[in-house]
């Protein structure tokens, strides 16, 4: 068994869980890999490696009303697996919260028919309107539901938290959280994932469940046996630790005693208790970064912190 394993989410828009998996683990030289996510991009293909199905695709709209085929994942066992960033993905491009529209992601809902289960993956969208479009499309959803969220932020806590990425100046977020006070969803934890959709599935009557754990039970992810872990994303900031992938895979390390590194892009606020390390900030180098930093961790002492090492 290789003393290592490298298990990244996605760096949005720059390299797939995958391609940071194989970059680390050509790097390493000794590892297993396993790509890893938490309801946002990568969802699907990390539950497809774990489970098989087929998969199907829908024409939908994405945020700004654009044409786009999305696909979706139909699972042995009769579950219809969507992933919101599949129709409404973030562009980094046309950054604007006022535009955007999760309607999208109601057409593809309604495009899978009628599953014995739906599963939802939120994340990773250009959307922060409290789910308005998607409850244009729909007044019901189609099977008993869960929703994997990415952040365990509540749906008033969305705005602040996440418009500024999504483009809102500050005026654009005090005028979000007005709207979304106005809309009188629920109020529970991962009602904010995906800019409230998450708040607007469970107005459905849908179960709204911690993305990053649920993915990686369907993975069966296990340190133990490894001397080390290696996981990480794009950036690496306050939200990293309110549900994303990365933490929920430190927190496992850390109660199996395993040594786990977490990376980042950039590295805006570091994981607390872990070891944090940042790449270049690049995008252009992120797989050489990556190759780069398995070879340090893989050609000295597993068990030394990084940082005495460099």
């Amino acid at each position: 068994m290789p003393s290592a394993l490298a298990c990244p989410a996605s760096l949005k828009g720059v390299l797939s869980a995958r391609e940071a998996a194989e970059a680390l683990r050509e790097g390493l030289g000794d590892a297993d890999v396993l790509p890893v996510a938490d309801g946002g991009e990568g969802t699907l293909d990390a539950l497809a490696a774990a489970r098989g199905g087929e998969w199907r695709e829908a024409e939908v709209e994405d945020a700004f009303g654009r044409p786009r085929r999305a696909r979706w994942l139909a699972l042995p066992d009769g579950t219809a697996a969507v992933e919101a960033a599949e129709a409404i993905p973030l562009d980094p491009s046309r950054l604007d919260v006022h535009a955007a529209s999760s309607r999208g992601l109601g057409l593809l809902l309604r495009a899978v028919g009628s599953p014995v289960r739906l599963l939802v993956a939120l994340g990773g969208t250009a959307t922060m309107d409290a789910g308005a479009g998607l409850l244009e499309v729909l007044d019901s959803l189609p099977a008993p539901t869960r929703v994997a969220c990415d952040v365990d932020a509540r749906l008033l806590d969305a705005p602040r938290l996440f418009g500024p990425q999504k483009g809102a100046s500050p005026a654009d977020v005090a005028l979000l959280e007005e709207r979304f006070r106005e809309a009188r969803l629920p109020e529970v934890a991962g009602g904010g994932a995906a800019g409230g959709l998450g708040a607007a599935l469970a107005s459905l009557g849908a179960e709204l469940v911690p993305g990053a754990a649920l993915v990686l039970d369907e993975l069966g992810f296990d340190p133990s046996g490894y001397r080390l872990v290696v996981t990480g994303e794009g950036t690496v900031d306050a939200t990293t630790a309110r549900g994303k992938a990365p933490a929920e895979v430190a927190r496992r390390c850390a109660a199996a005693g395993v040594r786990c590194v977490v990376f980042g892009g950039r590295i805006v606020e570091p994981l607390a208790g872990t070891e944090t390390v940042a790449l270049s900030g690049d995008p252009a180098r992120a797989r050489e970064d990556l190759v780069e930093l398995g070879a340090r961790l893989g050609g000295l002492d597993l068990m030394q912190p990084l940082g005495e090492r460099l």
